[in-house]
């Protein structure tokens, strides 16, 4: 089976909540893997989503360690519209 990862940064401009992860995020760019692999048996070249995580600070006072979650893309993109419709302060 073939498998891709795609890599991404997206954008909060406020603090927000995604399920899969316990605490609040803060506001702020974090990077988005997503893993894909490929329909075998189709004429064309076509991929399904697989897994999605974010890569978030760790909550830990030591430095810059970082932490990755698996989300669902739902739930990122959920959360992605709630900011969007947040107004600014």
């Amino acid at each position: 089976m073939t498998t891709r990862s795609r890599r991404e940064v997206v954008t909060f401009k406020h603090s927000f909540q995604i399920r899969g992860i316990d605490h609040p995020l803060p506001a702020g760019s974090y990077q988005v893997i997503t893993d894909e692999e490929m329909i075998e048996g189709l004429s064309f070249a076509s991929y399904r989503r697989v897994a999605t995580m974010i890569i978030v600070p760790a909550d830990s006072s030591h430095g810059s360690r970082m932490e990755m979650f698996s989300i669902g893309s739902v739930d990122l993109a959920d959360a992605q519209r709630i900011d969007a419709s947040t107004p600014d302060d």
